[in-house]
């Protein structure tokens, strides 16, 4: 019997387009694993901040606590994830961004 029961529906989006963006134009697969981890679990949230060190996202992917800080930053800065803290040393919250769910005139009126 399986361990795992539930589906994660995943938006196409992330497989036909992210995927291919974050690992072969940015050569950047773990920022791919990294958002897939927090995809789901903001997805167990109801789609709320999570509270995810760095160190919990390297376990949790399998990547080095080094590397799953650069593939953070890179989500970071592709703007597919928000971080926040509520002091230095408290644990980031992140936000996954799913800006292709946003009609185009509220993705105008946040840039601006």
């Amino acid at each position: 019997m399986p361990r795992f029961r539930e589906t994660v529906p995943i938006d196409d989006y992330v497989l036909d387009v992210l995927m291919r963006d974050l690992v072969g134009h940015d050569h950047q697969p773990a920022a791919f694993l990294a958002y897939l981890y927090l995809y789901r679990q903001a997805q167990r949230q109801k789609w709320r901040p999570i509270t995810a060190s760095l160190r919990m996202v390297a376990e949790a992917t399998g990547l080095s606590k080094s590397t799953a800080q650069v593939a953070v930053e890179k989500l970071r800065a592709r703007q597919l994830i928000r971080s926040t803290k509520d002091y230095v040393t408290a644990m980031p919250q992140h936000r996954v961004l799913r800006h292709w769910r946003e009609p185009a005139a509220a993705r105008r009126a946040t840039k601006g």
